[in-house]
C-alpha cells in the first residue's frame, strides 16, 4: 500500500522530469547534476517552511481562509512567496560555480528539475496525509499541482539564463526582477484562485474553475514557447545576432 502511494505521487514527476531531459538534446545535461538539481528541489521543500512560519507567526496569512482577501494573503504569503523564494535560494547555490551551466536552456532544465524535487517532497506529504483517497488526490495533482510547479520553475529558468547569459541587454535589470516576480505572480494567482472557492456562492465557483482552467492552459502554452525561445538562441548560438534591446 505505501508503495502505490510512493509511486502515485513520484509518477508525474518522472515523466516531466523526462520530457524536460528529452527536450536537452543539443548537449544533455550530466544526469548527476540533475539528480542533485532535484535533491535540491526537495531540500527547498523544507526551507520554504521557515520563511513561511515567521510570515504566518507574525499575521501575514492565516490557514483560516473566510474571504476573498484571507485566499491571497494564504496564497502568496503562505504559498508563493516563501515556495519560490526557498526555490530561488537553492536554484542560485546549485548554479553559482557550476561549469555545467553553459547554454540558455541549461537555466530552465536545472529550474525544473529543483521544481519537480519541491513538487515531489510535497505530492508524497498530500498522498500520505490523505491515504484514504490518495488516488483521487495523486491524479488531481497530476493533473494540476505538479504541471504548475514545473512551469513556475520553467519561468524561473528562463529568467535566470537571460540575466546570466546577457548582462549587458537593455533587460538586465527587470529580468533580474523578473526571475523571482512571475514564478511568486502565476503561483500566487493559482493559488488564490483554488483557496477562495470555499468562500464563493456555487455559481462563483463554477466561473472561477473555467477561469482557472483557463489559467492553467495559458499558462503551459506560455511556459511552452519560452523553452522553445531557449532552445533556437542555444541553436544558434553560433552566429547569433539577437538585439539586446529585446532582451
Amino acid at each position: 500500500m505505501n508503495f502505490l502511494v510512493f509511486a502515485t505521487a513520484m509518477l508525474p514527476i518522472v515523466i516531466f522530469v523526462f520530457i524536460i531531459y528529452k527536450k536537452d538534446s543539443l548537449q544533455p545535461e550530466p544526469k548527476e547534476q540533475l539528480r542533485k538539481a532535484f535533491y535540491y528541489g526537495v531540500l527547498s521543500c523544507l526551507l520554504s517552511v521557515l520563511v513561511s512560519l515567521p510570515l504566518g507567526a507574525l499575521g501575514f496569512f492565516s490557514d483560516e481562509v473566510t474571504s476573498v482577501l484571507d485566499a491571497v494573503r494564504l496564497s502568496f504569503f503562505g504559498a508563493a512567496i516563501p515556495e519560490e523564494l526557498a526555490k530561488y535560494a537553492v536554484l542560485w547555490f546549485f548554479l553559482r560555480n557550476n561549469s555545467y551551466f553553459d547554454e540558455k536552456f541549461d537555466g530552465i532544465v536545472y529550474a525544473a528539475c529543483v521544481a519537480m524535487g519541491f513538487a515531489a517532497l510535497e505530492n508524497i506529504l498530500y498522498l500520505f496525509g490523505n491515504i484514504d483517497n490518495f488516488l483521487s488526490v495523486g491524479i488531481v495533482r497530476a493533473i494540476f499541482a505538479v504541471p504548475g510547479h514545473l512551469c513556475f520553475g520553467i519561468m524561473m529558468g528562463y529568467y535566470y539564463s537571460l540575466v546570466k547569459f546577457y548582462p549587458n541587454s537593455r533587460g538586465y535589470k527587470k529580468n533580474r526582477i523578473m526571475v523571482l516576480l512571475v514564478p511568486i505572480l502565476l503561483h500566487g494567482l493559482y493559488d488564490t484562485m483554488l483557496f477562495s472557492v470555499k468562500t464563493l456562492p456555487p455559481i462563483a465557483v463554477l466561473v472561477v474553475f473555467v477561469v482557472f482552467l483557463v489559467f492553467c492552459i495559458k499558462m503551459w502554452k506560455y511556459a511552452s514557447r519560452r523553452i522553445d525561445e531557449h532552445l533556437a538562441r542555444d541553436l544558434n548560438s553560433g552566429n547569433e545576432k539577437e538585439s539586446l534591446d529585446k532582451l
